[in-house]
């Protein structure tokens, strides 16, 4: 069963920036889309970005637009979120997650990530 495993969070400041990690445990098929949801304290679990490994199409939330950048590295089963001009908004548990649809829907996943914590001081 391939398992994912984020990295990379911590504790920023307003206008920092951060890039998180997503190992994959085993190969990223050419029909899998890797996203990267959040959830903060009290709100349900939302989109932030997708990518689909066969033809790198991409997908962002409209509140991290220009400011995130989601990537994936085939070589070495790895997946990234460079996030960008953080905000104390964007304070949240970031999850990586596996599916077969180009989708924003997180019942649309079916392997997911223990979660990595952002925090954004303000």
């Amino acid at each position: 069963q391939v398992q994912l495993t984020e990295s990379g969070g911590g504790l920023v400041r307003t206008g920092d920036s951060l890039t998180l990690s997503c190992a994959t445990a085993g190969r990223i098929y050419s029909s899998w889309v890797m996203s990267w949801f959040r959830q903060a304290p009290g709100k349900e679990r939302e989109f932030v970005a997708l990518i689909r490994k066969n033809t790198g199409r991409t997908k962002y939330a409209d509140a991290v637009v220009g400011r995130f950048t989601i990537s994936m590295d085939s070589a070495n089963n790895m997946v990234y979120l460079q996030m960008n001009n953080l905000t104390p908004d964007d304070t949240a548990v970031y999850y990586c997650a596996r599916g077969t649809q180009y989708s924003t829907i997180p019942s649309d996943y079916n392997v997911w990530g223990q979660g990595t914590q952002v925090t954004v001081s303000s």
